[in-house]
């Protein structure tokens, strides 16, 4: 069995449609010229009152979610804006997977392209999920990439991924991997575009280079 094709671990719910990128990263986060940090930021304002103290009633700052691995979402989780920032910030917070009905279009490809999962099932189905989060005894969500099924105490259901981003989680590559698998078919293309159209080749050099020294 490939671990890296499963996700399993404590699952924390989010009961709250049309969560917004905005509140997933805040704007004062993104100031930054790496990623480093955003753990600290995500659902600031959810995590953290006027004061900067942790909220002990929002689910991320209760201790049977410490650790938590899985969100399990409501519908358009990651709609707004199209930073990038909320995926990585996710993914420092230590979250793998997050399970909605529905997602923010960009979201969506940012989150695949940097491979953090995002699994859709049926409005019933999450229901179902967040009440097994909701249960101590029952917090754990199994989620195996390889057959796309997920696994909770109450929960039995399957999920799609297109070709491409499943490919991408089997043989463990991001976006920029998952280009280089087609190198040679690049290189061929590259080759055969230059030999039909050379004037095309580094054109915008040659004109730079061309008009200083005139």
């Amino acid at each position: 069995m490939n671990d890296k094709l499963i996700i399993e671990g404590v699952a924390a719910p989010l009961p709250y449609d049309n969560l917004d990128t905005d509140q997933i990263m805040p704007k004062q986060f993104l100031r930054g010229i790496d990623k480093k940090g955003l753990d600290k930021g995500l659902l600031y304002d959810m995590r953290f009152d006027g004061e900067g103290q942790l909220r002990s009633d929002f689910v991320l700052n209760q201790p049977l979610y410490k650790g938590a691995t899985i969100l399990i979402a409501g519908s358009n989780f990651g709609c707004g804006s199209s930073r990038e920032h909320a995926v990585w910030g996710l993914q420092q917070y230590g979250i793998q997977a997050v399970i909605a009905p529905s997602f923010g279009e960009i979201f969506y490809s940012n989150a695949m392209n940097n491979r953090l999962l995002l699994a859709m099932l049926g409005k019933d189905e999450i229901q179902a999920l967040m009440a097994d989060a909701s249960d101590p005894a029952k917090a754990t969500v199994r989620i195996d990439i390889g057959s796309m099924s997920i696994q909770s105490a109450g929960v039995s259901a399957t999920f799609e991924l297109a070709a491409r981003h499943r490919m991408m989680f089997v043989d463990d590559l991001d976006m920029i991997g998952a280009t280089l698998a087609y190198k040679e078919a690049i290189d061929a293309y590259t080759s055969h575009h230059w030999a039909q159209q050379p004037w095309l080749k580094d054109i915008a050099s040659r004109t730079r280079d061309r008009l200083s020294s005139s």
